[in-house]
C-alpha cells in the first residue's frame, strides 16, 4: 500500500487519469466560506427600470387620495 502512494507521486499529473487529477485539485481547492463567488452587477441610472416606475405612479395615486 505504500509504495503504490509512493509510487503514485512520482508520476506527473498530467500523466495521471481524469479522476486522480480531480482528486488532486479538488483536494487543494479551498472553500469560499460567506463571500458569494457570484459577480455583481451595478444597474444603470439611465436604464428603465418597470419596477421603480410602477412604485413611482402608485405613490402618486395615493398622495392624490389623501
Amino acid at each position: 500500500m505504500m509504495k503504490k502512494k509512493a509510487i503514485q507521486a512520482l508520476i506527473p499529473l498530467k500523466k495521471q487519469s481524469k479522476k486522480r487529477q480531480k482528486a488532486y485539485h479538488s483536494a487543494k481547492r479551498g472553500s469560499w466560506g460567506e463571500l458569494s463567488p457570484v459577480t455583481r452587477v451595478v444597474q444603470s441610472k439611465k436604464a428603465y427600470d418597470r419596477q421603480k416606475q410602477r412604485q413611482a405612479d402608485r405613490q402618486a395615486l395615493f398622495e392624490r387620495e389623501e
